[in-house]
C-alpha cells in the first residue's frame, strides 16, 4: 500500500437531499471530490470551444460557472522517469470522470493537424534546422539543439496548459495531467547541473518561464510520486525502451540533480499554491487509497488571505467568461509571451539562409500551406464562411474532432 506524507481526513457521509459526496472535516460537512459521479449534479451541455468562439456578447448568457461542480479541478501527477505516472494519472481521470491529457511531447510540435510528421523532411533542411526529439538528447545530451529542445517542450507543455484551463472552463469537466508546464524547470536545473546546458541557454529559459508562466492558473492539487534513483534506473531496465537504455542523459547524477529540483523547489514552491499528496511509489501503490484521499481533500478551507487556490478564487461572474475568453479565443495572444529576442543566445539562432531554406521546405509539406481548417487538398471543406480558432495540438485527436 502506498505512503503518504500528507493528505486530509478520509471519512465520508451523505447528507440532504443531495447524494452528492460530503467529508467530516474538523466538525464540519463540506462538499468534496466525488467519484460517484451519478451524484453530480446536473450541468449545460459542454460548450464546443473547438469551433465555437466564447465573445463578450456570450459573456451575457453562457456562465461559466454553471458547469462547474465539485469534480471541476485541475490535477497534475509529477515524478521521475518510470515512476508510473501515466497509468495514476489516467486511474485518477476515470474515478472522477474527467479528461486525462497524456505527458506533452514533441511530437504534439512534429506531428501536423493531419498526421503529417514533418521530420521525414530532415534530410532536406539544413543542419540546424532539423528535428531534436527526446531520442536525440538520450543519445547525444550535449548537442547544440538540446538547448532548443528544451524550450520547446516547455512552450509545448504551456500551450498544453493552456488547452486544459480552455476545457475545465468551457465544460466544467475536471483535467488530469501527466507532469505540467510548472515543473519543467527542475529539467533544466538537471540539464544544467550536469552541463547540458551553457550558462546563456540556462538564462534564457528563465528568461521565457518568468515572461509567460504569470498568464496561467496553478493547479488545484499535485500528486507526486517519489520513486529513489536506484529504483527510477530499475524501472527504466525493465521497461526496456531502447533509446533510454545504455543512454549517455539518463545517468544517476542527472537522476539525482532531477529528485534535487523536484523536491527541494518545485514541490516546496508549489505546495503553496495548491494541495499536495506525496506517495513513496517504489512499489507501486494502491489506487483506490490516492482515489479516496483525494476525496478527502477539503478544497473549499481556503480565504482570500491564503496564497493556496488563490488563482482560483474569482469574485465575479465576469472575472470567469473573461478568463475563459482569454484561454479559449485569446491563446495566440497568450502564446505571443513567448516572444522573446534570442540574438544572444546562439544555440537558439539559425543563419538567414538556413531559415529561408527552411520556410520553403515546410511551406510544401502536406497540411501546411494553409492554416489547419482551410486545406482542401487534405479534406478540408470548403473554407466559407469559417472563423479562424486556435490551435490546439495537444488535445488528443479524438476530443479536438467530437467537441
Amino acid at each position: 500500500m502506498a505512503s503518504f506524507v500528507r493528505i486530509a481526513f478520509r471519512s465520508t457521509l451523505f447528507k440532504g437531499n443531495n447524494r452528492a459526496l460530503w467529508a467530516e472535516i474538523n466538525g464540519q460537512s463540506i462538499r468534496t471530490i466525488t467519484s460517484r459521479l451519478e451524484d453530480l449534479p446536473p450541468k449545460p451541455k459542454p460548450w464546443n470551444y473547438n469551433e465555437r468562439s466564447y465573445t463578450y456578447f456570450h459573456y451575457l448568457f453562457d456562465k461559466t460557472t454553471s458547469r462547474f461542480d465539485e469534480n471541476t479541478k485541475l490535477i497534475v501527477v509529477e515524478g521521475p522517469v518510470a515512476a508510473g505516472k501515466s497509468r495514476c494519472a489516467k486511474e485518477i481521470a476515470k474515478a472522477f470522470g474527467m479528461l486525462y491529457l497524456p505527458e506533452a511531447n514533441l511530437d504534439m510540435e512534429y506531428i501536423n493537424n493531419y498526421g503529417y510528421d514533418i521530420r521525414q523532411l530532415d534530410p532536406m533542411l539544413p543542419p540546424d534546422c532539423r528535428s531534436f526529439d527526446v531520442m536525440d538528447f538520450l543519445k547525444n545530451p550535449k548537442h547544440k539543439l538540446t538547448a532548443r529542445m528544451q524550450i520547446q517542450l516547455f512552450k509545448i507543455k504551456f500551450s498544453q496548459y493552456i488547452d486544459a484551463l480552455t476545457h475545465i472552463l468551457s465544460t466544467g469537466q475536471g483535467v488530469v495531467l501527466d507532469r505540467c508546464v510548472y515543473s519543467d524547470f527542475v529539467f533544466v536545473e538537471a540539464m544544467y547541473n550536469q552541463q547540458y546546458l551553457s550558462r546563456t541557454a540556462y538564462k534564457k529559459y528563465y528568461e521565457y518561464r518568468n515572461n509567460t508562466i504569470n498568464e496561467l492558473l496553478r493547479p488545484h492539487l499535485v500528486v507526486y510520486l517519489d520513486v529513489p534513483v536506484p529504483k527510477v534506473l530499475e524501472n527504466i531496465n525493465k521497461r526496456n525502451v531502447s533509446y533510454e537504455k545504455g543512454s549517455q542523459a539518463m545517468n544517476p547524477q542527472y537522476l539525482e540533480a532531477l529528485e534535487k529540483n523536484y523536491k527541494q523547489n518545485y514541490l516546496k514552491e508549489i505546495s503553496k499554491h495548491a494541495e499536495l499528496l506525496v506517495y513513496d511509489w517504489t512499489v507501486e501503490g494502491d489506487m483506490e487509497v490516492v482515489v479516496e484521499d483525494i476525496e478527502a481533500i477539503n478544497f473549499e478551507k481556503y480565504d482570500d488571505h491564503d496564497t493556496n487556490l488563490k488563482d482560483w478564487q474569482q469574485d465575479y461572474e465576469a472575472d470567469w467568461a473573461s478568463l475563459r475568453n482569454k484561454y479559449a479565443d485569446q491563446k495566440d495572444y497568450v502564446m505571443a509571451s513567448f516572444n522573446v529576442p534570442d540574438y544572444d543566445c546562439p544555440e537558439l539562432m539559425v543563419n538567414a539562409m538556413d531559415l529561408k531554406a527552411y520556410d520553403a521546405v515546410m511551406e510544401e509539406a502536406p497540411g501546411n500551406q494553409y492554416a489547419p481548417g482551410y486545406n482542401i487538398n487534405m479534406g478540408d471543406k470548403s473554407w466559407l464562411f469559417k472563423s479562424s480558432l486556435p490551435k490546439r495540438n495537444t488535445l488528443p485527436l479524438r476530443e479536438r474532432r467530437k467537441m
